[in-house]
């Protein structure tokens, strides 16, 4: 039967996202369990191309990364795909009416990491908005469950939030963006000589960001806001800690938060939007 295969692509999205991304697993579960399969089928695919652009060292990324674009439009044609995180993404896409344009800018910006690795402001805005902004605008399409004036009224925040979510990415990666990928992703910065100027020029965007995501994150549906709210809650904490520190220490080492901490953020967090205080 076809429903084994998509439980059994759903499960291998699921598995992928516990793979890699203990923060956004957990963020997942605090949403409402309709939503779950559909937020892990999107991450699944997200991560996918990110790994061949990022990891797959010594093999033909452009190549591979070809493959998985044409494999996508097909899956979603065809409304199958032998790969079961295309199979579990292209269900979510149908279902949800996530548009094609949003898929076309995401792959886009995957291929720029292969040719790309120093932007000016235009071409990093172009990233953010493929790499991030869309991905939170495909999550929002399964959060307002084809309210049309909902995800139009949410859409600015949703994006704002992934840039966020991105931006504070490129910072805890800086180290090994640079040494390890030869990547720069902030414009106008020169990593040989990261300043403190340099860095809180480049936390005062993601403050602002921060801050116009909240407001939107207050307004989802109860289905959806708790767990986008712990997902915000661990970056803004990240985003903190990576404040406290010196423009010196990011070249230096990849800030992390504690399994123990995030626990304790989720306890807060939980006791915020039970009190309707977020």
């Amino acid at each position: 039967m076809k429903q084994l295969f998509d439980t059994v692509s759903v499960s291998t999205s699921k598995l992928i996202t516990r793979a890699y991304s203990t923060s956004f697993s957990l963020g997942i579960h605090c949403l409402h369990r309709k939503f779950h399969d559909a937020i892990y089928s999107i991450y699944g695919f997200v991560r996918c191309a990110d790994e061949i652009v990022d990891s797959f060292h010594g093999y033909d990324k452009a190549g591979l990364l070809e493959e998985f674009k044409l494999e996508t439009w097909r899956s979603i044609d065809r409304q199958i795909s032998l790969n079961p995180v295309l199979n579990s993404f292209q269900a979510v896409v149908h279902r949800y009416g996530v548009e094609r344009e949003l898929i076309e800018c995401f792959l886009q910006s995957m291929a720029m990491d292969l040719g790309v690795d120093r932007h000016d402001r235009a071409s990093y805005d172009t990233y953010i908005l493929g790499s991030a902004e869309v991905v939170g605008l495909m999550c929002l399409r399964v959060f307002t469950e084809g309210d049309d004036t909902l995800y139009r009224q949410l859409k600015p925040g949703a994006m704002k939030l992934g840039a966020a979510f991105q931006k504070v990415n490129f910072l805890r990666d800086l180290k090994a963006d640079y040494a390890d990928l030869g990547r720069v992703y902030f414009p106008s910065v020169n990593l040989a000589r990261f300043s403190e100027q340099d860095k809180t020029a480049i936390e005062l965007e993601i403050q602002q960001d921060f801050d116009e995501a909240l407001a939107a994150i207050r307004q989802l549906p109860v289905s959806s806001r708790f767990g986008v709210y712990v997902a915000y809650v661990y970056y803004k904490a990240l985003f903190a800690k990576i404040k406290s520190l010196p423009s010196a220490r990011m070249m230096q080492e990849r800030i992390r938060i504690n399994n123990y901490k995030k626990v304790s953020l989720l306890a807060g967090s939980y006791l915020r939007h039970s009190l309707g205080v977020l």
